[in-house]
């Protein structure tokens, strides 16, 4: 069976599966904001129909601007693109034919960016007890990896790795002349976020994505950013086409960087729902992985491989992310978007009703 690579467009998964779509359902299988887009984006929408008349700009130069200011960096460190998809194979048609490490289970992109371009692809594996990461190992590795790729925060297990942690592997690195790619795709999620953004400035051999589309709510606009050397965002710049991030997008963006308090109320939210999810689940012996973010693992402890639970919960409208394309889950572990109190609920419910039956 050919699986859907992503989360989201649930009728490719249903159709996958050959189940029936029921005509209510709830999808938590794309990790986005609950809360939804910020006010000051929704405010100001009906506006942004006087900037389809004219091409974008191709660089990007208002937002950028704003991103420096916030991030403490120069214009110059900091490329614009169109999601993180577009990005990440920038980056990977910069490194075409090299060598390349990922830390997996990590977001698939990664790995079919390279072998597109011509890269050869090795794991360095997490396991499930404590998801930790093993430097000694990691190291013997990077000894013959031009390129190392680290999600942090984890996608798919939420688990948020300290800034200690991350200059510890910046510098396992920089000894090798490996190039560190971070991915913090969800880092504003994180309650308790350190930014290792300082360390890019004179540092020739560290890129760090992030998205804006998550957060904000606004996956179907594509918007992400990479801080890096100035020498590297050339190199990467060099390679995209232009006008690849529509005006929409960019104005959207600009509005979103305002959006304070939005993230506040969203991190406040998730960590509530999270631990009330995460205590649910535990009294009903499922494995919930320590996640600090807006999704989380999740596996029923009496079953190994989990696709009867997850069958059972499309056929109830319940739609998780399936882990068959991640590198040391391939099924024994399912995804969950942390949503608002009421989808939460009815995700429970189902749970429950599962556990009557198993």
């Amino acid at each position: 069976m050919k699986w859907p690579s992503h989360g989201s467009n649930p009728r490719y998964l249903y159709e996958a599966m050959n189940i029936k779509m029921p005509a209510e359902r709830i999808d938590f299988s794309a990790n986005i904001n609950p809360l939804g887009p910020p006010q000051e984006l929704k405010a100001r929408w009906n506006t942004l129909f006087e900037y389809i008349t004219d091409y974008p700009d191709p660089h990007a130069s208002l937002l950028k601007s704003n991103l420096a200011a916030a991030e403490g960096v120069k214009e110059t460190q900091i490329l614009v693109g169109n999601g993180g998809a577009e990005l990440i194979t920038l980056i990977a048609r910069m490194i075409a034919g090299k060598r390349v490490l990922i830390i997996q289970p990590a977001f698939s992109e990664y790995e079919e960016a390279c072998r597109v371009n011509g890269c050869t692809v090795a794991y360095h594996q997490l396991e499930p007890e404590g998801w930790n990461l093993d430097m000694e190992a990691l190291s013997l590795k990077l000894k013959d990896a031009d390129a190392l790729f680290f999600c942090n925060p984890n996608n798919p297990t939420g688990v948020f790795y300290s800034s200690g942690i991350v200059e510890e592997l910046i510098e396992r690195c920089r000894v090798y002349n490996c190039l560190f790619v971070m991915d913090e795709a969800f880092y504003d999620f994180a309650c308790d976020y350190q930014s290792i953004i300082p360390v890019i400035k004179n540092n020739m051999h560290v890129i760090v994505l992030r998205s804006m589309t998550k957060m904000f709510s606004i996956p179907g606009l594509r918007l992400g950013y990479l801080l890096a050397n100035e020498v590297l965002i050339e190199k990467m710049a060099a390679l995209k086409p232009h006008w690849s991030v529509n005006a929409l997008a960019l104005k959207a963006g600009e509005w979103c960087l305002e959006s304070k308090e939005h993230v506040q109320l969203t991190k406040k939210l998730i960590k509530q729902e999270r631990d009330r999810l995460a205590l649910f689940y535990r009294q009903l012996d499922f494995s919930v992985s320590p996640s600090s973010v807006n999704f989380y693992l999740l596996k029923d402890s009496k079953l190994e491989a989990q696709l009867p639970l997850f069958q059972f919960l499309l056929e109830k409208g319940i739609i998780p992310r399936h882990t068959m394309n991640f590198p040391g889950l391939e099924g024994k572990w399912l995804r969950f978007a942390i949503k608002g109190p009421k989808d939460n609920d009815r995700l429970m419910e189902a749970i429950q009703e599962w556990r009557k039956v198993r």
